[in-house]
């Protein structure tokens, strides 16, 4: 079955039709889908789609973007809803310097508060990393060894990649890859075994070709499993058996 480790099917985009979206997954050939946390306000609809279906599970956290709202009432929620059956991971959490919309001494703060809570916790993390390699590397080194971390949406070079690897972190790999201009992923994807990569959307975002610039979905990580078989010269099957092995092992699930 295909694993979607990165989803986001609390956004608006999908208040339309996402009951109908959902319920046509399992015949679309996708087994489980994780939905990430990124704001405060996303928890309350993720343990929600945790509960109201059985494929779906969730990761509680706040992406880099967002953390100004967070203060220390709101962390406070976060041991409680981290306790919940169906919750697996501390996520979406990290540094984002190309939107730059918090400070980046926030940002740090609030990502290494994070992490301490999954190590406490003892669950995986989910890492969300653009335009702040060096410094997502170096917290990474000094506050997560040991612990199961996925490098979600990974968008550096395939040096840091085997880096993160000799972690024992997980790469996520999405609709990017099936881009033409994305030569740097179809590197990384070449380079790393497939023993340490895993499947995501981040939908509604980063539809893969035929349908990008669409709102995308986990129905369409078929293409991102070709991508990556035709790159590493094996099978889809091949790809889709790996990469929800190693999703299982991340989530542990």
């Amino acid at each position: 079955m295909i694993i979607d480790t990165h989803a986001h099917y609390d956004d608006e985009q999908f208040d339309p039709d996402r009951n109908e979206l959902l319920k046509s997954m399992e015949a679309g050939g996708i087994g489980l889908i994780v939905d990430a946390g990124s704001t405060v306000a996303s928890w309350g609809k993720i343990v929600k789609l945790t509960e109201e279906y059985p494929f779906m599970y969730g990761a509680i956290g706040v992406h880099p973007d967002e953390v100004g709202s967070l203060d220390d009432e709101q962390f406070a929620r976060m041991p409680d809803l981290l306790d919940l059956d169906k919750i697996i991971a501390v996520g979406e959490i990290g540094l984002d310097y190309y939107w730059d919309k918090e400070k980046h001494d926030i940002q740090k703060k609030w990502f290494i508060r994070q992490l301490e809570l999954a190590r406490e916790k003892n669950m995986p993390v989910i890492i969300h990393s653009r335009e702040a390699a060096a410094d997502t590397f170096e917290i990474m080194k000094e506050h997560a060894a040991g612990m199961k971390a996925v490098i979600h949406c990974y968008s550096y070079s395939a040096e840091m990649a085997r880096e993160y690897v000799k972690m024992g972190y997980y790469i996520g790999v999405g609709g990017v890859v099936t881009f033409k201009n994305a030569k740097k992923l179809k590197q990384v994807v070449e380079e790393i075994p497939l023993e340490t990569i895993v499947l995501e959307t981040d939908c509604p975002y980063l539809a893969p070709v035929p349908y990008r610039g669409k709102r995308n979905c986990s129905l369409y990580l078929p293409y991102v499993a070709e991508q990556i078989a035709e790159i590493k010269g094996t099978t889809v099957e091949n790809v889709i058996q790996q990469t929800e092995k190693n999703s299982r092992e991340l989530y542990c699930l």
